[in-house]
């Protein structure tokens, strides 16, 4: 019977140096699926733990301190200061747009003397550790798009996220667990958040092989995880031994990557069967580090939880550890829903980076913590000193980072009486991405993939390198 797929990729999979070649040798090698030009420079970061808080945290009531504010209560936002910028449909409709201020206090912590609400009293033990960005902007003005465009680069859905990038570019330091891993919690201060889909930690159009693998907070970590009954080790990997000479056989006749891809995930799963419970079973850790993350980190599936599982996967060699808590979005309630959220995140996310640093895996491990977009400094829907809203607000907000490579306890960027433009230091997405993959060695120009007829990368078509914040 004739082959009815002699195509191109079937003839140059069946050559020496073809695709399929060059995807079974790259099999081999710890470093499965690497581009071999990375790193470009001495890295000063291994891996990095992005704790992505999913909604929009308000800068205004954590971070971004305008005690002006107090005396414009209930006027309306001059026009001046908005200067006819665009709204969401949440609140185009609105006949007035009174200046909300907000009703919680601030001081000043450490010796860098960071202003920092009440809301975050154990993050302000570790404000000297932090680098704040007051002057992070953004493209988009609605959660999907923004926050699509903080994981892929790109406010379209199909990009790969950037642990994908980061696993194509420098490979795993662990041959027993992913490079890229995923985590997702509930916020307590708004359990119906927005939803997240999958695809924020898929590998768009990079090999499969790089997408993130997502633990679950209920069940087994890791679906099917565990083998069924009447199998066990020596029978899967009999079968797995079977499936791979099948799969070898139809790599070496097509050529098709996607089969490599699903011969080392297969064996990645048999080796996470031994990997994943030793990592997930918190037995040996001290009472000591439960009191330090908080009481909700003994709960699987908890934000607090969650950071201790990212410290141990850090432990482990996982290159992207990406945490993401939803509940942030507080259109109509946020003083009351914000403490919810503080609640969560406040102290496991200081002990987190206390933690690091005193097992010395702080100084090579890059700390992330912020949303997609801020929130305004004009009230959505009724107005009162002690209840009020905010709608979404890409314009200016707030992040920090910490660990390798950045200095600490300093603040970059400014924004004005209001918190609604930048006056100082504009910090673009493409411009974090940037100094990201800078700090592991990366040089964002060159880390590229080609599909489609062109050559893509995180940063696209711009992003510099935030200098003044690297140490």
């Amino acid at each position: 019977m004739p082959n009815l797929f002699q195509t191109r990729r079937h003839f140059f999979g069946k050559t020496a140096t073809g695709i399929g070649g060059a995807a079974l040798s790259s099999l081999l090698g710890p470093e499965f699926g690497q581009a071999a030009e990375f790193p470009n420079f001495a890295p000063k970061a291994k891996r990095v733990i992005y704790l992505f808080q999913s909604g929009a945290p308000s800068q205004l009531d954590l971070f971004d301190h305008k005690p002006q504010l107090q005396k414009h209560f209930d006027t309306e936002l001059p026009d001046s200061i908005r200067r006819g910028q665009r709204l969401t449909g949440m609140t185009a409709g609105q006949k007035r747009f009174p200046v909300a201020p907000t009703k919680f206090q601030f001081a000043q912590h450490g010796q860098s003397g960071a202003w920092i609400s009440e809301n975050l009293p154990h993050i302000a033990g570790v404000a000297d550790d932090l680098c704040f960005i007051k002057s992070m902007h953004t493209e988009a003005i609605n959660h999907d798009p923004a926050i699509t465009f903080f994981q892929t680069g790109s406010q379209i859905a199909g990009r790969p996220s950037i642990g994908s990038w980061l696993s194509y570019g420098l490979g795993s330091l662990n041959s027993d667990l992913p490079a890229f891993v995923s985590m997702v919690s509930t916020g307590t201060g708004r359990p119906g958040g927005q939803p997240l889909y999958d695809r924020l930690w898929g590998s768009g159009f990079l090999p499969t092989t790089h997408q993130g693998v997502k633990f679950r907070g209920v069940g087994d970590p890791v679906l099917y995880l565990n083998d069924p009954p009447g199998i066990n080790r020596q029978i899967r990997r009999r079968m797995l031994d079977d499936i791979a000479a099948i799969n070898q056989e139809k790599l070496t006749e097509f050529g098709d990557p996607e089969i490599a891809t699903r011969i080392a995930q297969y064996e990645l799963a048999y080796r996470m069967q031994t990997s994943v419970p030793e990592l997930t079973d918190f037995k040996d850790e001290p009472e000591s580090v439960f009191e330090a993350y908080g009481p909700e980190s003994k709960k699987r599936g908890t934000y607090a939880s969650n950071c201790v599982l990212a410290r141990r996967l850090c432990e482990r060699g996982v290159r992207f550890v990406q945490l993401f808590h939803m509940g942030w979005d507080q259109h109509t309630n946020l003083p009351g829903q914000i403490k919810g959220q503080c609640y969560d995140t406040d102290q496991p996310t200081a002990a987190l980076i206390r933690d690091l640093k005193n097992r010395g895996l702080l100084d090579d491990t890059l700390i992330i913590w912020g949303g997609e977009f801020g929130r305004t400094v004009y009230c959505q829907g009724n107005l009162t000193r002690e209840v009020y809203g905010r709608d979404h607000h890409p314009r200016c907000f707030s992040i920090f980072l910490a660990g390798a490579g950045i200095k600490p306890g300093m603040t970059y960027g400014a924004t004005d009486d209001f918190s609604y433009n930048i006056t100082e230091n504009p910090v673009h997405v493409h411009d974090l991405h940037a100094t990201i993959l800078h700090l592991l060695g990366i040089d964002h120009e060159r880390l590229t993939y080609k599909f489609q007829g062109r050559r893509f990368r995180l940063t696209d078509v711009h992003g510099k390198v935030l200098d003044p914040i690297l140490a």
